[in-house]
């Protein structure tokens, strides 16, 4: 029984022998990978105007990263592999040593090797300390996307070790060539001297400039369009309200004119105001942008109204007379002889209406219409600038200042402002033709100064 017991412990002592044997060879045969070091920090600052969790990219932001040694460990250097597309310059790096609660001055040298940041410290940390380097004016990737840390950290007696892995992300929202070219410009000289100037700051900051076309873009078509579908709905409309002004029977000559009247009378502002808050009171759901056109509409066609007004009555009474002796009645008259004429001479005055009721839209915005005006409201209202309201009238004026231009061309060729050839000349009797041009422009520039007087209202 005894040399049983003895055979079986030998046995064990030697299994025991061989399972140690095997244990120190894997440990020399794989690297030693101390992660004693602890990630702490790995964040992006917020750079979003009104937004206090949003990193947006292509954007000046502030990248830190934050490790806490072991109590045997001294670190000398620690490398960041940021994300491609970063951009982020040497003199903006800071390091900081905290050993004991106490903060030390830890100088240290930084290089920046296309996205590698590598920061050596020029004395190694003490062992245990927490060491926080902060990337200052950071640019992550415009196109967004979520980064975690990658790199790797250096200890005084030269062994180096890979990052640690941390569940510790930086999510970066995309930004658009817009916003990129802000943040560019917001890092420039002479845009920060610009904006130094408190009222140039307010309306013509050029970062917000930059950010704002784009966002107006749709606000503007949007008013374009708007004008473009209430526009030629008012040119017959406003015939119908001209023919009855003019009509021989008092009825519709009262019905005409009163509703010429009180339209020209009163403020758009107030038109808006009853169909957008009273129709609804009645029961009558109509969609912002539908019920915004019908005004408009219905405030343009009383213009047109006298403008049409005017421009028949220019015409000279012998072309009544002379269709009449041709045979033709009166509505014959007036749709292929009176009618053709009138609108090649009111031309200049509806292209007046026209650029009135573009600028009229921007009324719509205070009764809930999504314009050109509402866009800007509503980026002023974020940002706490004017600046949108400046670019908004810059869109205005890209429609304006051409149809001006036209406006004038055309008053100056009615006028007889066309530029003379050589070796022709104008008698004097062409000049005075009650039924010319400059006769017609005359007259018609008395009713458009009568009609603008009342339209200041609007």
């Amino acid at each position: 029984m005894l040399p049983l017991f003895s055979h079986a412990r030998k046995n064990v002592v030697g299994v025991a022998v061989a399972l140690v044997a095997a244990a120190l060879a894997l440990s020399f045969a794989l690297p030693i990978q101390a992660h004693a070091l602890d990630v702490e920090r790995w964040t992006a600052k917020p750079n979003k105007d009104g937004d206090s969790t949003t990193v947006m990219g292509a954007t000046a932001t502030r990248v830190t990263w934050q490790g806490q040694s072991a109590e045997d460990e001294s670190i000398a250097s620690v490398v960041l592999e940021m994300p491609e597309g970063t951009a982020v310059e040497a003199e903006n790096v800071k390091t900081t040593v905290i050993a004991d609660l106490d903060r030390l001055e830890a100088s240290s040298q930084t290089t920046v090797e296309g996205t590698t940041v590598t920061v050596a410290l020029d004395e190694p940390a003490p062992a245990g300390a927490l060491v926080m380097i902060e990337l200052n004016r950071t640019l992550l990737p415009g196109g967004g996307g979520t980064f975690g840390l990658a790199g790797s950290y250096t200890t005084a007696d030269g062994q180096q070790h890979d990052m640690p892995a941390t569940d510790q992300t930086i999510t970066v929202v995309g930004t658009s060539p817009a916003e990129q070219l802000s943040s560019w410009l917001g890092a420039q000289e002479w845009v920060q001297a610009w904006n130094s100037n408190k009222f140039l700051n307010l309306f013509f900051n050029p970062t917000l400039i930059v950010t704002s076309v784009p966002a107006l873009v749709a606000g503007w078509l949007i008013s374009i369009g708007i004008v473009i579908v209430s526009f030629p709905l008012s040119i017959p409309l406003g015939l119908i309200w001209s023919f009855l002004r003019m009509a021989k029977s008092r009825i519709p000559r009262a019905i005409g004119a009163t509703y010429i009247n009180i339209v020209r009378g009163t403020p758009l502002f107030l038109q808006l105001y009853i169909a957008f808050f009273g129709l609804p009171l009645m029961g009558l759901q109509v969609d912002n942008f539908v019920l915004g056109a019908i005004v408009l509409v219905m405030n343009s066609s009383a213009y047109l109204a006298e403008i049409f007004r005017a421009g028949i009555q220019s015409i000279n009474k012998g072309q009544f007379e002379a269709s009449r002796s041709l045979g033709m009645n009166g509505a014959q008259t007036m749709l292929f002889v009176i009618i053709p004429q009138t609108v090649r001479r009111v031309i200049p005055t509806m292209t007046s209406e026209f650029i009135l009721m573009y600028k009229d839209t921007s009324l719509l915005a205070a009764v809930g219409v999504t314009e050109l005006m509402m866009y800007a409201k509503t980026i002023t209202a974020a940002t706490g600038n004017v600046t949108p309201y400046i670019v908004a009238a810059g869109f205005y004026l890209i429609v304006t200042i051409p149809l001006t231009k036209l406006i004038n061309s055309m008053e100056r060729r009615m006028a007889g402002g066309r530029r003379r050839k050589k070796n022709v000349t104008i008698t004097s009797e062409e000049a005075v033709l009650p039924d010319s041009d400059a006769a017609v422009s005359k007259s018609l520039r008395m009713s458009e100064t009568l009609a603008g007087s009342n339209h200041i209202s609007h």
